[in-house]
């Protein structure tokens, strides 16, 4: 496949690697509402803040949501999105590949970008996710009218959609807006409700398809030239015995198929989003000034419907969708009033002064944007974290500050490359037991987890120790700073057991 070269392409490669996990400090002062809930905002750089959340949400990201920097040679107060071109792509390639590893397996990453730099980041996104995951491009009209002052002005921006694997990516069909459902009407009182119709012959040619029909008012029809019946014969007159055919009012119409408004379940989106069905750039200004007042909103937000457009189509309630550039928070808002977890990071000081008032509005209720949509009454909270330290010293060691659940989940994702359901809160304090993985049971004895805090005691494996690992028939491997078995014990248990730091990946 063909690839992208450009200036420390080798380096921008090789980047994720070299990003030291990093633990999540927590700051309950500018955290809101529920206490325990599962919304995450961080402040911090996102290629480190990304690879800090990978051991609790490897795999279980449904949707990523993103409005990134454009490289637009514009200067904004929020962003530099005057980067050269070349470091553009160096900074948007290992962020990319992070995001690939929180992605889920039936998951999908929308990223808006204009046409100045869509089409390289196509190319490196064909890289990173595979061009066969490539699913679409969709077009958003952002402007309802040309700009005066420039000859061929862009009406649009794009939206790049990939799936991590998109022969398991899924989608939901669009619901119907109210001047969608203004369309369905009842000139037959159909006791089933409100109904459209539509057309009822297909492109192509196929034998069994090409019958002629007669309605009931005696019109007589063929399949339109090049076209062919939706349905076969049979399959039609079982439409017309359930009173699901339209011929007009005088029966001598075009046969047309019924559909009923009580059971639709949407409509299929395309990658064509005009400005009236998603909301354009000014009706996103009139947002953002009415949350933070005209002189201090971002220059280039998004509107809450484009995201509920894009929410709504590649995720369910409960999914969990992700923006590493949260800017002015528009994605964790919407992301929140329709009932999605999230993660929003966002690096400058706008995480504070934007996106915590704006996330604690939406907690209180607040009725702007997608609100009345979508019924929003307020509810739920998010919790506020900063990036606090490495988890490993330059020298290898455990950093000093680290707590059992945190090594934790570095312990189990470094090892089965899968998120730890402990999560991010700690675990029981007695708990040595992990998970099991692959029929193998992972432990950790580190911080005195079995309540002795001495070094060559509670966190040593031997036999008083051993008494307190949850049983497992299968293997196990054992983390902790010291073991006092040999080789034919640990054998007899089977039992790997792996010191701490030197066992551990440290990267």
């Amino acid at each position: 496949m063909p690839t992208l070269t450009w200036l420390d392409r080798e380096l921008a490669v090789k980047a994720a690697e070299g990003v030291p996990f990093r633990v999540l400090d927590f700051d309950p002062k500018l955290s809101a509402g529920d206490p325990v809930a599962d919304n995450l905002i961080i402040q911090g750089d996102n290629l480190d803040a990304v690879k800090a959340v990978t051991p609790y949400f490897a795999g279980r990201v449904k949707c990523f949501a993103i409005d990134g920097p454009y490289n637009t040679k514009s200067a904004f107060e929020h962003y530099d999105d005057n980067l050269e071109h070349s470091t553009w792509l160096s900074m948007m390639y290992p962020r990319l590949e992070l995001m690939r590893d929180l992605l889920a397996e039936d998951g999908s990453i929308w990223v808006c970008i204009d046409d100045n730099e869509a089409h390289y980041l196509k190319v490196i996104m064909d890289e990173v996710f595979g061009r066969k995951n490539f699913v679409a491009n969709v077009v958003w009209q952002k402007r309802t009218s040309p700009d005066a002052r420039i000859d061929l002005g862009d009406a649009h921006d794009n939206i790049l959609v990939y799936g991590r694997d998109k022969s398991r990516t899924t989608f939901n069909r669009v619901m119907l807006d109210p001047s969608q459902r203004s369309g369905f009407k009842n000139p037959d009182n159909d006791p089933r409700g409100p109904w459209a119709s539509t057309d009822f012959s297909a492109q192509g040619w196929r034998p069994n398809q090409m019958y002629k029909i007669v309605t009931p008012g005696g019109g007589e029809y063929e399949p339109p030239p090049g076209r062919c019946w939706v349905n076969t014969e049979d399959i039609y007159r079982e439409l017309c015995a359930d009173n699901r055919m339209w011929f007009g009012k005088d029966g001598h119409a075009r046969p047309r198929v019924k559909l009923f408004l009580a059971e639709s379940e949407g409509i299929r989106s395309w990658t064509w989003w005009p400005h009236p069905e998603v909301g354009h750039n000014q009706e996103a200004k009139k947002e953002i000034n009415g949350l933070f007042g005209a002189d201090t909103a971002f220059e280039t937000p998004k509107p809450e419907r484009l995201f509920r457009r894009v929410i709504e189509i590649a995720t369910n309630p409960g999914d969990i969708v992700c923006d590493p550039f949260l800017g002015s928070g528009t994605t964790a808002a919407v992301a929140h009033k329709m009932g999605r977890r999230y993660i929003g990071i966002e690096m400058g000081e706008h995480a504070v002064t934007h996106c915590v008032p704006r996330l604690k509005k939406v907690v209180e209720g607040e009725q702007g944007g997608i609100s009345k949509l979508v019924n929003w009454q307020g509810g739920g909270g998010f919790r506020f974290a900063r990036l606090g330290p490495p988890i490993f010293t330059p020298d290898g060691s455990i950093h000093p500050d680290i707590r059992f659940s945190t090594l934790a989940a570095h312990v189990w994702f470094s090892d089965t490359h899968t998120a730890w359901t402990g999560g991010a809160r700690a675990v029981a304090a007695s708990s040595t037991l992990l998970g099991i993985h692959n029929n193998t049971a992972y432990y950790l004895l580190f911080n005195g987890i079995l309540g002795d805090k001495r070094p060559l005691a509670g966190n040593v494996l031997n036999a008083v120790t051993f008494r307190h690992l949850p049983p497992h028939a299968g293997p196990k491997i054992v983390y902790g700073e010291a073991c006092q078995w040999g080789s034919d014990r640990l054998r007899r248990e089977n039992i790997e057991f792996r010191k701490i730091p030197h066992g551990l990946k440290v990267r």
